[in-house]
């Protein structure tokens, strides 16, 4: 889970606050990138932080994005923290990720990486209250090929051991289960693996 706090009140607090509410309110972040498993658009932290600019001057005030290895054992964890600063004080927002060593195809630098960007974007969202939740749902629908018409209109192929592996890359990145279920047929065995790894990085996102 993220958490959101802020430093000490002071006289000039009240006044970040409302810069802070302002540019939570105004702030659009593109979906620039794609997701060829899943067939949506998502956006990364690079998205947040291009949209966050023109507020930057506008409002004097820096956006700032810090990581430290909180957690080595038994799994390493990594707490990115957002921060909204007018050089007098600031707000935080932070996000906690655990790093899966086990995922297979990467390397140890990728698993990290994945982590990383993972923690960053979300303790961004966090920071001015982007929601993701409902990305695959609404991006899908309105895909120019209609790609998820077409899937749900065809046959679901079964899992490959190949496609399985990256479904599971997929859902430990923070994907959606039910992308992958609208794609494949899964075996009961399948599903549950799935299920498991999901739960498994949502217990290491809560405080």
């Amino acid at each position: 889970m993220c958490n959101y706090n802020s430093t000490p009140n002071t006289n000039n607090m009240k006044e970040l606050n409302q810069k802070l509410a302002t540019i939570q309110t105004e702030l659009k972040a593109k979906k620039s990138s794609y997701n060829s498993f899943g067939k949506y658009y998502f956006r990364k932290a690079e998205d947040i932080l291009e949209a966050t600019k023109p507020f930057l001057l506008k409002h004097g005030v820096t956006v700032t994005l810090n990581e430290e290895l909180i957690m080595t054992d038994p799994v390493p964890t990594i707490k990115s923290t957002a921060t909204i600063s007018d050089g007098i004080d600031s707000i935080h927002a932070t996000a906690i990720v655990g790093v899966d060593l086990n995922q297979k195809g990467m390397q140890t630098a990728q698993q990290f990486g994945a982590a990383s960007s993972y923690g960053k974007k979300y303790a961004l969202g966090n920071l001015f209250l982007i929601d993701d939740t409902a990305d695959a749902d609404s991006t899908n629908q309105h895909g120019k090929n209609g790609a998820v018409n077409k899937i749900k209109q065809a046959a679901k192929p079964a899992i490959t051991n190949t496609q399985m592996k990256k479904a599971e890359e997929y859902v430990l990145a923070g994907g959606d289960l039910n992308a992958i279920d609208k794609k494949y047929k899964l075996t009961l065995e399948q599903r549950k693996s799935l299920i498991k790894l999901n739960e498994e990085k949502r217990d290491l996102t809560k405080t």
